[in-house]
């Protein structure tokens, strides 16, 4: 099972998890590995840099282009704005998926 962690700071808590930490690692992760099974999303990926919404927001473009369900994910980030601007993405694409 792949599992892709991403986060600028913390590390999982758990096993199994491949850790990137910006959005230029996870997107090279995906386009070399394809898509993980799990993704853990973090917002704030350090000051002037892409957050954790810019890589959901590329992820849902990537399905998108290539036909592939979000798999499973969640959010643990401590920005409680950016965590819900992430989940509304995912879940703003799921639905058009299943439109």
């Amino acid at each position: 099972m792949k599992k892709l962690y991403l986060d600028d700071v913390r590390n999982p808590k758990t096993e199994g998890w491949t850790i990137v930490r910006n959005y230029d690692e996870f997107v090279k992760y995906i386009n070399e590995n394809g898509l993980p099974d799990e993704i853990s999303f973090d917002h704030d990926l350090g000051e002037n840099t892409k957050t954790g919404y810019d890589c959901a927001k590329w992820f849902c473009e990537y399905c998108w282009g290539n036909g592939l369900p979000i798999p499973n994910y969640n959010v643990h980030s401590a920005n409680p704005v950016g965590r819900d601007n992430i989940i509304q993405i995912l879940k703003s694409f799921e639905r058009k998926l299943n439109d």
